[in-house]
């Protein structure tokens, strides 16, 4: 191996890199900060960085839908002193085909972030609220914007006015900002859409009936967030979330010339929030369901936000039929409240918005879409110090089939 610092930061590798001061290893065995490994990944279809949960990452050849995959133990020859720091998530795995890469060297995870919000219709508004109730410990201020004066001051007033009596819980405060200031934050939340399908039009997948309008709408701030040189994560709410993120990870890495440069947004910095309702739902259709009772405990999700959505009743005992009975449920729970004749949105503004997010800064394990070998899949995962952690499995094949057959349809689509 071979070990470098550059200014404090200590990183090592397999394969010699030119023009890095080289050090002793004592001095990187003995560090008790993250170190970096430095490796070399095809770029169009890998992150930039990710956390090194599992010694089999350091030789990884490609990205893809296997990251989720649990591989066979090997024997791995690394140093005791390695493999103690991967089991302490002390090591993040920096891939140096992108022209940015030293810019995760200066990356620190704030124990509170500030949040800025584009987008204040009935998931926006419905979000700043859920993050003013649950993100005192770790918001320090939410900004919001858009483009109706009257809304932006409703909510400024209204939320801001959410209060408990005689105690000292923190409430971050809610900000009325300005365009330009969007990007002066830690995580940018995008819940602005164009054109929702009103009530009545159940017969379709409202949220592909979205996506042309919507993606118009977040290319132009994907464009602004690599103007900004921002460093924060991209988080993307609205409508198609996986699609949307894709979008906005081409767009902010294209540049005037039309070609592909990677000097926008990392894939690791964007983020689509639309699995953690369809987790909820799963578990609201299970336990109206004797045989299903035990996805809570037991059961995974997969996939994106509507149809292509994977629901497994559980990982160890794999039950196909109930898997695809909670499948069907879950994805046409937002047909049957729209057949109420309302829009659903609290519960995805919550589950999948607030309650996902305020997780996301607080290191835990959650629902939401990252970037796998070129495709935003949702799958469980935490964003740690060190970069991404995905949660890795053994798969039944059957419920991989199904998870893959998901995968590639999203890949095929962009």
């Amino acid at each position: 191996m071979y070990y470098y610092k550059i200014e404090d930061k200590l990183l090592f590798s397999n394969e010699k890199y030119d023009g890095l001061e080289e050090v002793n290893s004592e001095e990187i065995i003995e560090s008790e900060d993250n170190i970096y490994f430095l490796g070399k990944l095809e770029i169009s279809k890998s992150r930039r960085s990710f956390s090194v949960s599992d010694p089999s990452l350091l030789f990884l050849k490609e990205e893809g839908l296997k990251l989720l995959k649990k591989l066979e133990i090997e024997e791995y020859k690394l140093p005791k002193w390695l493999i103690s720091k991967i089991n302490s998530r002390k090591v993040t795995y920096i891939n140096t085909e992108y022209p940015n890469w030293k810019d995760v060297l200066y990356h620190k995870h704030k124990k509170k972030w500030k949040v800025n919000v584009i987008g204040l219709g009935d998931v926006g508004g419905t979000l700043v609220v859920g993050l003013r109730l649950v993100g005192g410990d770790c918001i320090s201020e939410i900004g919001i914007y858009g483009r109706n004066e009257s809304k932006l001051k409703r909510w400024d007033y209204e939320v801001n006015q959410i209060l408990s009596t005689f105690d000292d819980v923190y409430y971050p405060p809610v900000k009325i900002i300005e365009e330009n200031e969007l990007f002066d934050c830690d995580m940018f939340v995008f819940c602005a859409s164009i054109g929702v399908p009103p009530v009545g039009t159940e017969d379709k997948d409202v949220r592909m009936v979205q996506f042309e309008g919507n993606s118009k709408l977040i290319k132009s701030y994907a464009k602004m967030a690599r103007r900004k040189r921002f460093k924060g994560i991209f988080a993307v709410v609205s409508d198609p979330v996986d699609l949307l993120c894709k979008s906005a990870f081409i767009c902010s890495n294209t540049n005037e010339d039309g070609k592909m440069d990677y000097n926008g947004l990392a894939p690791e910095q964007i983020r689509g929030y639309g699995l953690g309702v369809m987790h909820a739902r799963a578990v609201y259709y299970a336990s109206k369901y004797k045989e299903a009772a035990h996805y809570m405990r037991e059961g995974r999700a997969f996939g994106p936000h509507g149809e292509g959505l994977v629901i497994a009743d559980s990982i160890e005992n794999y039950n196909d039929d109930i898997s695809v009975y909670l499948t069907e449920k879950t994805i046409k729970a937002n047909i049957d409240v729209r057949k109420t004749g309302f829009k659903p949105y609290i519960a995805p503004a919550i589950s999948s918005g607030s309650l996902s997010i305020v997780a996301t800064i607080k290191q835990k394990w959650h629902y939401s879409a990252t970037f796998m070998g070129g495709v935003f899949m949702g799958a469980r995962n935490r964003q740690l110090s060190s970069g991404i952690e995905l949660e890795r499995l053994n798969f039944p094949e059957k419920l991989y089939r199904r998870i893959e057959n998901t995968y590639n349809k999203l890949r095929s689509i962009l």
